[in-house]
């Protein structure tokens, strides 16, 4: 494996459910949303969530894995989430066309870059 590095995203995230888009920025960024048959989930940042939300988290911070991904590469979220689970860290995974994105709770977010970093991650904060 190459040698991976990650940005730590400065703006605390949110995750939340909305009945439909009409009051999301869709100019926003980050703006990750994903529509299935059972629901609109939307990840943003924390100041841009309307208040009308159906369920919402708060506290989340994002590290994105820095680079554009090939798609035959295997594992990758795979080894961060093994990682981070075995110190009880749990991730909220997003995968973009060029890359992922590894969420974290904002209290385990140090602890989070101290194992990827044990581990020959690059963590840029």
């Amino acid at each position: 494996m190459f040698a991976m590095r990650l940005l730590t995203l400065s703006e605390p995230l949110s995750v939340y459910q909305v009945h439909d888009l009409s009051h999301i920025d869709l100019k926003q960024k980050p703006l990750f949303i994903s529509q299935t048959e059972d629901e609109l989930s939307i990840v943003s940042a924390s100041k841009t969530v309307p208040k009308d939300t159906l369920k919402r988290e708060d506290e989340w911070r994002a590290l994105k894995i820095e680079g554009v991904l090939d798609f035959s590469l295997v594992g990758i979220l795979a080894t961060i989430s093994s990682l981070l689970a075995a110190k009880n860290i749990s991730i909220f995974a997003i995968s973009t066309y060029n890359t992922d994105y590894i969420l974290v709770k904002a209290d385990t977010l140090v602890e989070a870059i101290n194992i990827l970093e044990a581990n020959d991650y690059t963590v840029e904060k």
